[in-house]
């Protein structure tokens, strides 16, 4: 018997929008015909009434069908397939017209089924409902689908869903949604997007146009998202104000720019006071539209964080070499580094704040085992033991050069602290300039609490130099050299053997030198250094310089496509552990811990690869999430299956370590094994 999986094979569709009762009963309507000599699959298409051939396309199309008629319980009568839509002298046919109950030559919803490229589909599909005048649009291509009620030419609105054959289009849009209708309904699961993608829609339909910095408006967007998903999340009866409900334009503006002043004063020193909603009302009824049905929170933010990442990388990132490191990646580190609730924990170069927020959550999850605790879905949003606070506000530390990512550093850590945080706006490498912040009034005023703590965490108190930090973890950017010497003069990496100073030395090699300066004797680090610092023969006096003030714990090489598609540079990650009489004494002669990333965890043009169910063949799964929904390629369909984790997400395929008891142990747990054999304190 001809199967699905055959006849997709090749193709560029994928059926993960289906579950799999459907695809086993059309796989078990296939009827085989000869034709030319050669068997070929037919169906019985239940709108048609006649058998039709089963080509990808086509395969979508009856499976949405099923859809529509089972699930949405619309009539075969009221459907029509190949439906011709006149333009001028032109014709087209829609794939799926379904007409109106009362006049029942009125498109009502139209269906287009197209192939991956989602723009081009979606302009096609607007231009039918506008052509026919039909308020309600769907677009699919088996794999991610989208809804659009069509208000007037020109303005299409996401909406969570399609009314059933005995709903009107009000009743789906005027209902009153609370935490749990948006954790039950929410987007990034039911169609299978990132928040990323929701962006990337956004700006090809909106923000390209609307003449504002995109960069501010979206991060202005999911500022208030957060804080209304929080309010809503800690009052259970609250309705969420960040939706449409019918609401005009201008009505929803003001509600919005309201919300958007509530958030500030909650969380204050990322935007200005005066900062308003730049989008006119127009432009901002769509935005909302396209992000209300979406959860950012979970119990670990990775949904803003992949959002925040992209915008900054747009914005300003990338021409400074500085890469956001995967947050597999930042895991492995922390894991492998093992932090605990009362030691200091810093990152000199902190992006989006990756590294302090990861470890952040280690460190709770570490918190509430010891008292007990379960960690909800929802646990980023929910009032925490004082604890967790207690050690956001007081252990954890972070500094960057890039005003922009330091506001979305701060975001993150804000809720993270409820509402305080010691993320602050410093250069790093030229610690001698910090304290000509002081004379800078807003900067006081946004950094004053963390620049009083961090200042206590000074060995001399009238030096920025050095500190007292028991652990630090950092990715400094690559690209560019130093070249002032007035900087260069305070560094021993940037004197060759002779003493002679260097005229310029690379930004990752004074990181080095400032972030052992940054840890107490014993303290422990993790770095992330392009591949050449560990191979190349010019290099020898920084290894030397390393290994004489600290331990090598481990070093661990990434794969080439981790940074992908910012970068293709190579790069490992050092892990070492200054030398101290008590938690680590000097030796001549130790063991090191080497591993090498086997798994590429991206493609080559830097997509995600996501772990499948046949990706562990010989363990049995136990308690694993795996998505109802099976990907389509070549092999059996069970195997084809994705792993899900707790919030229903895909888990990137690596081998750094296990995700959740999901997958295989990796390089961290390896590590830990090898750390308790050698006797490291922090194990």
């Amino acid at each position: 018997m001809i199967t699905i999986s055959e006849i997709l094979k090749g193709s560029d569709y994928n059926l993960t929008q289906f579950n799999n009762d459907k695809i086993t009963k059309l796989e078990q309507s296939i009827i085989e015909k000869d034709v030319k000599g050669k068997a070929t699959p037919y169906i019985n298409c239940i709108v048609r009434g006649k058998e039709i051939k089963l080509t990808p396309e086509e395969i979508v199309r009856q499976l949405y069908l099923m859809v529509l008629t089972e699930d949405f319980h619309y009539p075969a009568s009221r459907m029509e397939l190949e439906y011709i839509v006149t333009f001028g002298r032109e014709k087209k046919r829609a794939d799926i017209v379904i007409f109106d109950k009362d006049q029942t030559y009125t498109p009502y919803i139209i269906v287009e089924l197209k192939s991956p490229k989602l723009k081009d589909g979606k302009e096609q599909l607007k231009s039918y409902c506008n052509g026919t005048g039909a308020p309600i649009g769907v677009w699919t291509n088996g794999e991610s689908i989208s809804y659009y009620h069509r208000k007037d030419p020109n303005f299409f609105e996401d909406i969570p869903t399609i009314p059933k054959a005995n709903e009107k289009l009000s009743d789906i849009l005027s209902e009153r949604w609370f935490i749990d209708d948006l954790v039950k309904k929410d987007k990034l699961v039911n169609e299978r997007k990132s928040l990323k993608d929701l962006i990337l829609e956004m700006e090809d339909e909106v923000l390209a146009n609307a003449g504002v910095d995109v960069f501010e408006e979206v991060f202005k967007l999911i500022f208030t998202k957060l804080y209304d998903e929080m309010e809503s999340g800690r009052k259970k009866d609250r309705h969420l104000e960040f939706r449409n409900y019918g609401d005009t334009e201008t009505e929803l503006k003001e509600k919005l720019q309201n919300l958007f002043n509530e958030a500030k004063e909650k969380w204050s020193g990322v935007f200005t006071e005066d900062a308003k909603l730049m989008l006119t009302p127009s432009h901002l009824s769509v935005c909302v539209s396209s992000l209300q049905d979406v959860k950012l929170f979970n119990s670990n933010l990775d949904v803003v964080d992949e959002a925040f990442e992209y915008l900054i990388n747009k914005s300003s990132k990338g021409e400074k070499g500085q890469y956001f490191t995967p947050r597999y990646v930042i895991d492995m580190c922390v894991r492998m580094l093992n932090p605990s609730e009362n030691e200091t924990m810093i990152d000199t170069a902190a992006g989006s704040c990756g590294f302090p927020v990861h470890t952040i959550f280690y460190v709770w999850q570490k918190i509430l085992e010891s008292k007990g605790l379960k960690k909800s879905h929802l646990f980023t949003l929910e009032q925490k033991p004082q604890e967790c606070t207690d050690y956001v506000q007081n252990k954890v530390f972070a500094i960057d050069f890039d005003e922009k990512a330091v506001r979305v550093a701060r975001t993150l850590n804000l809720i993270a602290g409820d509402g305080q945080t010691n993320v602050m706006h410093l250069n790093t490498l030229d610690y001698e300039r910090w304290d000509e912040n002081l004379k800078d009034e807003n900067w006081q005023e946004t950094y004053f609490n963390g620049w009083n703590k961090l200042k206590k965490m000074r060995v001399d108190k009238n030096s920025n130099r050095d500190f007292k930090f028991d652990i630090l973890m950092a990715n400094p950017p690559f690209a560019g050299d130093i070249k002032e010497s007035r900087i260069l003069s305070k560094y021993e990496l940037s004197k060759n053997s002779a003493g002679k100073m260097a005229t310029k030395v690379g930004r990752d090699i004074l990181f080095i030198e400032r972030n052992l300066d940054f840890l107490k004797p014993g303290g422990r680090m993790a770095i992330v250094l392009p591949q050449g610092r560990f191979n190349n023969s010019s290099d020898k006096y920084i290894r030397d310089y390393i290994a004489e003030r600290c331990r090598i714990l481990a070093v661990v090489g990434l794969h080439g496509n981790v940074f992908k598609p910012h970068t293709g540079t190579k790069t490992s990650v050092l892990f070492v552990q200054k030398w101290d009489e008590v938690l680590c004494p000097k030796k001549e002669d130790y063991p090191i811990f080497f591993a090498t990333m086997q798994e590429p965890s991206k493609d080559n043009s830097g997509e995600k690869i996501f772990v499948k169910k046949g990706d562990f063949p010989e363990t049995t799964m136990q308690g694993v999430a795996c998505d109802p929904v099976p990907h389509y390629g070549n092999g059996p369909s069970e195997n084809n299956e994705y792993l899900l984790d707790s919030h229903g997400h895909l888990i990137v395929k690596h081998d750094l370590f296990n995700h959740d008891g999901l997958t295989k142990d990796g390089i961290a747990e390896a590590f830990a094994e090898f750390a308790q054999k050698e006797g490291l304190s922090f194990f």
